[in-house]
């Protein structure tokens, strides 16, 4: 039996916590501004939040990580974001002030998230075998998996309880951190000696080709949940579909094919070189914000939103396997600021769209936010004219 059996599943669930972390409240975006009067901007606000914060604990994880260990890191992440499901679940009925109630909860579960997004990476990375870009994508198709769930396990919940018992929903959530917390906590977990060494992360910060995966990561973030994240919204408001259809054929079609996208390669990725892939991901990707924004039919944009979930599938784990290639002994350093990275685009992608969208449409958000795939497909073409990460030894060893 694998050994490592039991760190494999909770570093699994620990990417469908961060799921429900990042897709639970969009669902909610309708009910938010018609319920409590809380306008696009503000509401693009709230991600920017959740991001933020995510951010600041990529940033810190330098120095918070190796004072917490590992598993300390990892335990706390999950208490972070039960108490923040469980917050935001109860803190909006007390609280005078409801929108400030929600950036409470946001502010807790976002830190256990950004622990999350550190932590788990490495922790698959370390773990004996052959590391390669498709095993990376295997564990972020988890990701995928746990939103496909978030919607479809939210939108029978909302149709059993009933749209206004969104708060209990919420509280429901908050099992999965808490049952993956007592699975961590006798989780067998591997940190290699490099980790502990202090010059290594210095030879990755001077490296040209780090930046241009920063910029990457930034665009990647972008890209992805600028749709997953207002495609509930788009498809309720903006197409005029019921909810649980807007669910369904927004958020919940663009996770399904985002996860298996990444489980493909996962599956068939040794034989892909990862630079072509994400080039012709990236030009898809803008193909698609291009129809979602311009083609007048409600199906032709659903279509285009499902299918950006396959475009975005390679994105942020191909750019973590890019960086893993390069640079092998990175460590948590590393992936911490590439997260950070992925988070930045993360707030920015979603609040531009809500900003653009206030004074205008989600439609004209769409089309804005279509730089950043455009981004995507210029640094992949200077990485395959100048850079070879396959081929090229790692610069740590």
């Amino acid at each position: 039996m694998d050994k490592y059996l039991r760190t494999r599943i909770a570093c699994y669930i620990g990417y469908f916590v961060q799921a429900i972390i990042n897709n639970f409240l969009p669902l909610l975006f309708v009910t938010f501004n018609t319920d409590y009067n809380l306008s696009y901007d503000k509401i693009g606000t709230l991600i920017v939040i959740n991001f933020c914060v995510q951010i600041a604990v990529d940033l810190c994880s330098i120095k918070i990580i190796p004072w917490l260990t590992y598993r300390g890191a990892t335990l706390a992440a999950h208490v972070l974001a039960a108490v923040g499901l469980i917050a935001l679940s109860v803190l909006p009925k007390i609280m005078a002030n409801t929108y400030l109630a929600i950036v409470i909860s946001i502010i807790l579960y976002a830190t256990g998230s950004g622990l999350i997004e550190v932590i788990i990476s490495p922790l698959i990375e370390y773990l004996p075998g052959k590391k390669s870009a498709a095993r990376m994508s295997f564990l972020h198709s988890f990701y995928c998996w746990g939103q496909v769930l978030t919607v479809l396990l939210t939108t029978v919940l909302f149709a059993v309880l009933g749209r206004e018992n969104w708060s209990t929903v919420a509280a429901l959530w908050a099992i999965i951190p808490t049952v993956n917390f007592f699975i961590f906590l006798k989780a067998p977990i591997v940190v290699p000696e490099s980790e502990q060494k202090g010059g290594v992360r210095d030879k990755v910060f001077v490296e040209p080709f780090f930046y241009m995966l920063f910029i990457l990561m930034l665009s990647a973030g972008a890209s992805e949940i600028s749709v997953s994240q207002w495609a509930s919204t788009f498809a309720e408001q903006g197409l005029g579909l019921q909810k649980a259809v807007g669910d369904l054929a927004g958020p919940c079609a663009f996770a399904v094919l985002m996860g298996a996208g990444r489980l493909l390669y996962g599956i068939f990725g040794k034989k892909i070189n990862i630079n072509i892939l994400m080039l012709l991901c990236a030009a898809l990707c803008l193909v698609c914000y291009l129809g979602i924004a311009l083609i007048p039919s409600a199906l032709g944009c659903v279509i285009f939103c499902a299918v950006c979930g396959l475009s975005v599938s390679i994105m942020w784990p191909g750019a973590f396997s890019m960086a893993s290639a390069r640079f092998e002994n990175g460590g948590a350093p590393m992936f911490g600021i590439l997260a950070a990275a992925g988070d930045l685009g993360c707030s920015l992608g979603p609040w531009l769209v809500g900003l653009i969208s206030s004074g205008a449409t989600l439609k004209d958000g769409f089309l804005v936010a279509s730089v950043f795939p455009t981004v995507i497909i210029v640094v992949t073409l200077c990485f395959i004219l100048k850079y070879s990460c396959i081929n090229r030894q790692n610069v740590l060893k």
